[in-house]
């Protein structure tokens, strides 16, 4: 559960983040579907896992993916949250109806900004 937890508790921010990295790898044209796993530990800043799972409809290696998004998008915690704008006060309007696929609310983890970087990169 996200509600009630500030910006700073990566389980939220992560979240928040992978869902960011896999809606531009899938905008990119680089996967058909993706799910991404970071991995934290307390007291290091950099995720200590990134795995990027395309149930078989990527165009990279496992390492290539990995690679890139380590390259391409800011996952330490500090990171995430400046990228995100996760300081905002914009919690209220995801209380209800979700987090995810609300294109309405314009919000930063749905945007698709880094389609070109990715596609430039590979």
């Amino acid at each position: 559960a996200f509600s009630g937890k500030d910006p700073t508790k990566v389980d939220r921010s992560a979240s928040y983040a992978a869902r960011y990295v896999a809606k531009n790898i899938v905008a990119a044209g680089l996967a058909t579907h993706c799910q991404v796993q970071l991995s934290y530990a307390i007291g290091v800043a950099h995720p200590v896992s990134i795995h990027v799972e395309t149930f078989g409809t990527g165009k990279l290696s496992d390492e290539r993916f990995e690679a890139l998004v380590r390259e391409h998008f800011e996952l330490r915690p500090a990171g995430i949250i400046h990228t995100l704008d996760l300081r905002r006060p914009i919690y209220r309007q995801v209380a209800a109806f979700g987090h995810f696929g609300r294109p309405e609310l314009d919000l930063p983890w749905e945007r698709t900004d880094k389609v070109e970087a990715l596609k430039g990169a590979v």
